[in-house]
């Protein structure tokens, strides 16, 4: 019996599906979900959360946000959240060194705009190295 995953970022549903086994990134470490899981309600930081249906994964970036799980249904929203076989590594490397140019030149001088190009940085950080790890294994498929 499959627990139902929706992903829901800012702008979209990035997925919605019965899966076997959901891996969630938490502030306290990664968190398997299988369906039946006991009620639940954690923060999700930058990472990876891959979703397992019929022994195939798939990948997904999350950039922070909540995730509650009932025994039948698991809801992520993120800040921001993408499939890893959708990034388009050129506008991931191009932001990057948007955000590391922006850092160097000392535009974040105020603390907002700082910490706004820290995440953007670090967003570009975790879509690059998702692509790099997982994109393999779509091609084995």
């Amino acid at each position: 019996m499959p627990i139902q995953c929706d992903i829901i970022s800012q702008d979209r549903v990035v997925f919605r599906g019965a899966v076997d086994k959901i891996s969630l990134p938490g502030e306290d470490g990664v968190a398997g979900i299988l369906p039946n899981h006991t009620p639940l309600l954690m923060v999700l930081k930058y990472g990876v959360i891959t979703v397992t249906q019929d022994n195939r994964e798939q990948y997904f970036t999350v950039a922070g946000g909540f995730a509650e799980v009932q025994p039948d249904h698991a809801i992520i929203l993120a800040d921001a959240a993408e499939d890893v076989a959708e990034i388009n590594t050129q506008r991931a490397e191009e932001a990057r060194k948007r955000a590391e140019k922006m850092l160097e030149e000392g535009r974040g001088q105020d603390n907002d705009t700082y910490l706004a190009l820290q995440a953007a940085l670090k967003r570009s950080n975790l879509r690059l190295d998702a692509v790099q790890k997982y994109s393999q294994r779509y091609k084995q498929r």
